[in-house]
């Protein structure tokens, strides 16, 4: 009679196969805590996140064209459309903006904009914003970080370009070369 049941041949490889199963798995849960806690897997393989924008960049400089008294439509010139507008709060405009790059800080600002009427009242900017250049060099992922260009001249400068050249004058104009033509008047005379 035959013993039923598993041989000692199958029933190494079953808890082989078992053995095997439980390393994997464990080495998926490290692998995913490796994901969660940076940005990188074994510091070479990044893996895509979705660059995320929403609402409206509101600079330093915007910021500054801003007066009491402006009217809306001065002030959506200036900041562009509100990103949130409530019916039950329409003296009040929120302009929220945020960022997540990859590569980058990712930037959450606030800018609310109160109304007396149809007249601004108040900006609250929840804190400084930033200048357009430093907003741009926040997002600027390329590498090697790069300097933006120069745009005056210092008077060193100034002197050490060449004098600009005079253009040739030019020969007068010579009379039309080819048959001439008369015409009949268009109308009768």
């Amino acid at each position: 009679m035959r013993q039923r049941g598993y041989s000692r041949a199958n029933r190494a490889l079953i808890g082989l196969a078992i053995g095997s199963a439980a390393t994997l798995l464990a080495g998926c849960q490290s692998l995913q805590r490796q994901l969660q806690t940076s940005d990188s897997l074994f510091g070479v393989i990044t893996p895509y996140k979705v660059e995320v924008v929403q609402g409206n960049v509101i600079t330093r400089e915007q910021a500054a064209q801003l007066r009491p008294g402006m009217t809306r439509a001065q002030v959506r010139d200036a900041l562009g459309s509100p990103l949130l507008t409530d019916v039950f709060h329409a003296n009040r405009w929120d302009y929220v903006f945020t960022i997540r790059r990859q590569g980058a800080e990712p930037q959450l600002r606030r800018v609310v904009v109160l109304f007396d009427g149809e007249k601004m009242a108040t900006v609250d900017t929840g804190g400084e914003l930033p200048w357009e250049r430093d907003f741009v060099a926040a997002i600027d992922t390329f590498k090697p970080k790069r300097e933006a260009p120069q745009l005056v001249l210092t008077e060193e400068q100034m002197k050490a370009l060449p004098a600009p050249q005079k253009p040739p004058e030019a020969a007068p104009a010579a009379e039309p070369v080819g048959p001439a033509r008369d015409y009949p008047p268009l109308e009768p005379g």
